[in-house]
């Protein structure tokens, strides 16, 4: 089932979708990427996207990228002071001997996510709220696993762009 926010044209009397949300299920995954860690406010302040900045500029020391148009932002469990993200790219499980100094290499679960898409210029803050609550709406529950959520933006997309385009996941449970 998806959430679509439409939006009507009093003028025109038409409907735009401009956002959804699906609940999907994703394989496992190998990442190799870079680790920030931090506070909300350092985020704010342009620390993730500094290091999206280095990771690009060292993107070609990484073997068998599965994906080399995408760049991910993995998003874990608070820390006392912050949270911890990765900036990554999903390789082949066999590049463990190829991470490149000062990368890691970690693996995310198979799970079901929903996923939503945001939308160049429109507030991160309210799409968050949003899917959360499509997420509540549709009787299902947050995971409990440390990844609370990803993004995903496209590689070419200027990593100090202020209003992104990127597609939000955010792993959930089924009611039993």
């Amino acid at each position: 089932m998806a959430l679509s926010i439409l939006l009507l044209n009093e003028g025109m009397r038409c409907m735009k979708q401009i956002q959804s949300a699906e609940l999907i299920g994703k394989e496992a995954a190998t990442m190799i990427g870079l680790k920030w860690e931090g506070t909300f406010a350092e985020a704010g302040a342009g620390g993730i996207r500094k290091v999206q900045t280095e990771f690009k500029r060292r993107l070609h020391e990484i073997k068998n990228m599965m994906h080399p148009d995408e760049l991910l932002g993995l998003s874990y469990h608070m820390t006392e002071t912050g949270f911890v993200h990765y900036v990554a790219v999903q390789v082949d499980d066999v590049a463990f001997p190829n991470v490149p100094e000062g990368m890691v290499q970690f693996e995310v679960p198979a799970h079901d996510y929903v996923k939503y898409t945001h939308i160049k210029g429109e507030s991160i803050e309210s799409s968050y709220h949003l899917i959360y609550a499509w997420i509540e709406e549709q009787g299902l529950f947050l995971s409990n696993e440390p990844l609370t959520h990803y993004e995903v933006y496209p590689m070419k997309q200027d990593s100090n762009d202020h209003e992104p385009e990127f597609n939000i996941f955010v792993p959930v449970n089924k009611k039993s």
